[in-house]
């Protein structure tokens, strides 16, 4: 297989990877309102532990002598 044909097979295989996903996501309807309680529980959020997230935050600041950076640009050196 020469290398031409190659880069045209891989080009066609990720053509193929991206439709079946898109055409998977397309497939999911609309969450119903008995369905949303599923969605709220505590472990389902991204900081379900506020000490432990502001602790990690604070070890973050410390090592990297700045404060901020999460979720916001800059840094330390007083740029944006």
């Amino acid at each position: 297989m020469s290398r031409h044909n190659a880069i045209r097979a891989a080009r066609w295989a990720a053509l193929a990877i991206g439709v079946a996903l898109a055409t998977g996501c397309a497939s999911v309807g609309q969450v119903q309102p008995w369905e949303k309680g599923l969605l709220t529980k505590p472990g389902m959020s991204f900081g379900n532990d506020p000490l432990g997230d502001r602790f990690a935050e604070h070890m973050y600041a410390s090592k990297e002598n700045s404060s901020g950076g999460s979720g916001v640009g800059g840094g330390g050196c007083g740029c944006n």
